[in-house]
């Protein structure tokens, strides 16, 4: 979000070494809370089979947080305006530090789980706040500046989560990739409030929407999980999971009844009445997702059938974040239709994933890594002209609370999409696998010529099955992992046509601080 509309007067900017201090903790803010969306994505299967669980239920670890932060962040503009941009952030700060020692020290999946949604509720906050006193604290000509550091940080944290994920995992106890959060914290947070502590923004008392945002969190929470829960429960065969489909359709109504007939609502659903946020904020979700997604999907299928470890499995996903790091201020600088940038956008993408659709059992390091410098080239591009295109025509007073929706509905997209790729993935699956098991049965010359071949190099009969057997699943998680690379190709490309639907937005910066 930009420097919201409520905070009053902009206070005047800082200088000097107080400017470049408080400019790092602020960047340093954002940086945490990105990173915490991403480092556990390498990490989770060593975290699953430590705490004794299924990978498919430790990706609770990743889908609670992005749900509790996306139901948080329409939260944000009230906090600002009832309690100073200041003390909201600053507040956010120790709060997420404290979540992240509780998540490192955590002795099982529940625990960890609820952990996880603490933390992702009270960061919410963090990266608007960061981002309106980064523009706060920068004179008015230098506010390119401050949105560079903030985006550079904001394309940085997923260039290096997965790495640090995977070399903290593979090297230490996975708890760290949380504990490293604490001094990091303190420190912004000191920092952070030594400085600006009195700059702080008018405050007002505001009303809430309190049955608005309880209603938000049941059907937000019922249907993720229902989502989490179905694959390992048969779906709509298991009672469980109609009941929460039901909760959830039934929450979700209320929720839009209530909140447009709402005076002060928690969510303005009216704006979506504008064509260009309703068709921008489409476009922008689903890409979202379909990202979100496949930066879960590629480092579980690289270290449960693929034998790479959590370190390297990260160097996989590094390109993407590298790339984008590289390319955003050259991007930054691109003045032409918003339209074309998101088509080129999603062109990397689609081609990414393209690319990703033709690997081999047998592919080199480099050909997993490549296609994910194009996605980087992509995310490089990906958010500045969908925001434009989603807050234009927007007053300036309606600008924060417009960038909150667009933030709650991407992150909430995210996270759906997520469990059901992992979802897909395991039925997928088990359909190539019948399918193989069908061609290599036991009679079949094909799986005895095998047998007979693992024999020969001094494996028992028992030994070159259960060699077999691993094969074909490997196999079939593979096909698997390809439709899905294919699919997400697909629907990447398919979003071009949704941002040709949206009018030509109008020039302007406002917008671009706005995210």
């Amino acid at each position: 979000m930009s420097a919201p509309s409520a905070t009053g007067a902009a206070p005047v900017p800082l200088a000097g070494k107080a400017l470049a201090i408080t400019a790092v903790a602020l960047a340093l803010g954002t940086f945490m809370q990105v990173l915490d969306g991403t480092i556990a994505n390498v990490s989770l299967p060593t975290i699953s089979g430590n705490l004794g669980v299924s990978t498919d239920s430790g990706t609770w670890i990743i889908t609670s947080f992005a749900v509790a932060n996306g139901v948080t962040v329409p939260l944000t503009g009230w906090l600002m305006g009832r309690f100073g941009v200041v003390r909201t952030f600053t507040g956010s700060v120790i709060a997420f530090t404290i979540a992240s020692l509780l998540c490192g020290i955590a002795w099982d999946l529940p625990s960890l789980i609820f952990f996880r949604i603490l933390q992702g509720g009270v960061s919410g906050p963090m990266i608007p706040g960061s981002q309106a006193l980064l523009l706060s604290i920068f004179p008015p000509h230098k506010r390119g500046t401050a949105l560079s550091i903030w985006s550079m940080t904001t394309l940085a944290a997923p260039a290096l989560g997965p790495v640090m994920g995977g070399y903290i995992s593979d090297n230490y106890f996975w708890g760290w990739i949380f504990l490293i959060n604490v001094p990091f914290g303190l420190i912004t947070a000191a920092l952070t409030w030594h400085y600006l502590r009195d700059r702080e923004t008018p405050t007002r008392k505001l009303p809430i929407d309190t049955v608005g945002l309880v209603l938000l969190a049941f059907w937000v929470f019922s249907l993720q999980t229902m989502l989490d829960l179905g694959k390992d429960r048969d779906w709509f065969h298991n009672s469980l999971i109609v009941t929460l489909a039901i909760l959830s359709v039934i929450g979700f109504a209320a929720w839009v009844i209530w909140e447009t007939t709402e005076k002060h609502p928690i969510v303005d659903l009216s704006i979506f009445r504008r064509r260009n946020f309703l068709l921008g904020a489409l476009a922008l979700c689903l890409g979202y997702a379909i990202f979100f997604a496949n930066n879960l999907l590629l480092p579980l299928w690289l270290q449960q059938y693929q034998g790479y470890n959590a370190t390297w499995a990260g160097l996989v996903a590094a390109p993407s974040g590298v790339m984008a790091v590289l390319a955003g201020p050259l991007v930054s600088k691109l003045k032409i239709d918003a339209r074309w940038l998101a088509t080129f956008a999603f062109l990397c993408l689609g081609g990414s994933f393209w690319l990703r659709s033709q690997y081999t059992p047998d592919a080199s390091f480099l050909v997993l890594a490549a296609p994910l410098a194009l996605q980087g080239i992509g995310l490089s591009i990906f958010f500045v002209p969908l925001l434009t295109i989603t807050l234009d025509g927007i007053p300036p007073e309606g600008v924060p609370a417009a960038s909150g929706l667009s933030n709650f509905t991407r992150i909430t997209a995210g996270s759906f999409a997520a469990s059901i790729i992992t979802t897909y993935w395991d039925r997928r699956e088990a359909l190539h696998q019948a399918r193989l098991s069908e061609v290599g049965s036991e009679t079949s010359p094909v799986y005895r010529a095998a047998v007979d071949q693992l024999q020969s190099y001094g494996l028992s009969p028992l030994q070159a099955a259960g060699t077999l057997y691993r094969q074909v699943t490997n196999q079939a998680y593979l096909l698997s992992s390809l439709e899905l690379f294919w699919i997400s190709s697909i629907l990447a490309v398919a979003m071009i046509a949704v941002v040709w639907l949206c009018r030509r937005p109008a020039q302007t910066d406002q917008v671009i601080a706005a995210d």
